[in-house]
C-alpha cells in the first residue's frame, strides 16, 4: 500500500520543463557553493564495488545491496549503498593533505527502500570527504563544517529565487542552525517516536543538527540506527530542515567525523561487528594508514524537493513508483518523472 500522499491544495510553481531546467541550476550552484566553502576537489566514483573489500556501506545492517557476479573475473561485485567508506580510502590513494578534500556524484540503488513522498529505490547524493587533523576531531570543528553546508544551501537558494520568483511564495530557510543531540531530543519529548521528535524540534527551530545518531540512548534504543565502521557516534549528525510543502522535518545530509581507530575498534565491539575487522578497509583503519577524516553525502534530489517545494521526490527523480502511488498523483494532475 503506498505510503505517499498529495498534500491539501499543492500545485507545483514550475512547469515540467522549468523544473529541470531549476533542477540542473540547482545542482551547479549548489556543488560550487560547496567546494568553495569546504575546498573539495571533483573526482570519480565508482557505481559498484567489489564485495569483499569491506568498502561498501550497509546503512543499518539490514539492507540487502543488489548483486552480481562478474563474469570474466568471477568476481562478486555490489551495487554500492553509498560511498562513505570508499571515499577515506581515495583520500588516502589520492594523497590529500589536511584541509583539502573530494566530491563526487554518488547513485545508487537500495532495493529495500520504503517508498512515500520522500524516498526512492533510486539515490542520487554528492559524496564528500575531506583531511582532517587529529585535533580537528571536535564538536566545535564539527559544527563549523555543518554552517559552512547550511549557509552553502541558503546561498543557492537565493540565487534561484532571483531566477525564478514564484519561488519566493514559500518561506525562506532558516541559516541559523539549532545543535541538538539525539539524548536531548528523547529527553525533551520521551512519549514521542524519533520521527515525531524529529518534526517537533525542526518545527520549532527550522534548522537543526540532530547529533549522535547511531548511539544508545537512556531509554536503551537507539534514535537511528548508524553502521558502526565510518561515522564516529559521537561526532556525527543529520541536518534537518523544516518543509513548509510537507509540514515535517526534512532530511538532507547525513555527515560527521570519522572514527579513529580507537572508536572504530569499540562500535565494531558494541554493534556486534567484530568480523569485520579481517576486512582490507578495517585492517587499515586498525592500524592507522589511513587519514582522518570528516565527510557526508547531501542529497541531491532531496535538495532540489526543498528549493523546488516539490510535494514527492518523483518530481524531480526519474525512478519506479508503485501504481497507487502514480494513480494518485495522475489524478491531482501533478507528473512524476
Amino acid at each position: 500500500m503506498s505510503k505517499s500522499f498529495v498534500p491539501q491544495g499543492y500545485r507545483p510553481l514550475l512547469s515540467l520543463y522549468d523544473t529541470q531546467r531549476a533542477i540542473g541550476l540547482i545542482k551547479q550552484l549548489f556543488q560550487d557553493n560547496l567546494c568553495r566553502t569546504l575546498t573539495l576537489h571533483r573526482v570519480s566514483a565508482p557505481l559498484f564495488l567489489e564485495a569483499n573489500t569491506g568498502l561498501n556501506d550497509d546503512l543499518n545492517g539490514v539492507e540487502r545491496p543488489v548483486e552480481f557476479t562478474i563474469r570474466e573475473t568471477g568476481t562478486p561485485a555490489q551495487v554500492v549503498h553509498s560511498l562513505a567508506k570508499w571515499k577515506r580510502q581515495a583520500l588516502h590513494d589520492y594523497g590529500f593533505v589536511p584541509g583539502v578534500g573530494l566530491y563526487t556524484d554518488m547513485n545508487a540503488i537500495r532495493r529495500d527502500e520504503e517508498l512515500d513522498n520522500l524516498h526512492s529505490i533510486y539515490v542520487d547524493q554528492w559524496d564528500w570527504e575531506k583531511v582532517i587533523r587529529p585535533e580537528d576531531r571536535t564538536l566545535e570543528y564539527l559544527e563549523g563544517v555543518v554552517k559552512g553546508i547550511v549557509a552553502s544551501i541558503c546561498a543557492t537558494e537565493m540565487t534561484l529565487r532571483a531566477m525564478y520568483p514564484q519561488l519566493s511564495q514559500h518561506a525562506f530557510l532558516n541559516p541559523n542552525v539549532a545543535f541538538i543531540t539525539t539524548q536531548e531530543l528523547e529527553d525533551a519529548y520521551p512519549d514521542m517516536t524519533p520521527k515525531e521528535r524529529e518534526n517537533a524540534v525542526t518545527r520549532q527551530y527550522g534548522t537543526v543538527f540532530l547529533m549522535q545518531i547511531g548511539k544508545t540512548l537512556k531509554s536503551g534504543k537507539v534514535h537511528d540506527g548508524r553502521a558502526p565502521d565510518y561515522d564516529d557516534w559521537d561526532l556525527n549528525g543529520d541536518i534537518l530542515f523544516w518543509n513548509n510543502t510537507l509540514q515535517q522535518s526534512f532530511e538532507v545530509s547525513s555527515m560527521g567525523i570519522r572514527v579513529s581507530p580507537e572508536s572504530l575498534d569499540r562500535q565494531l565491539t558494541i554493534s556486534g561487528h567484530d568480523e569485520r575487522r579481517s576486512l582490507p578497509f578495517h585492517k587499515a583503519l586498525l592500524a592507522g594508514e589511513l587519514p582522518y577524516t570528516i565527510g557526508g553525502g547531501i542529497g541531491q534530489s532531496r535538495l532540489c524537493m526543498l528549493l523546488l517545494g516539490s510535494a514527492h521526490i518523483g518530481e524531480v527523480q526519474a525512478s519506479v513508483w508503485d501504481p497507487d502511488t502514480r494513480e494518485m498523483y495522475k489524478k491531482a494532475n501533478i507528473p512524476l518523472l
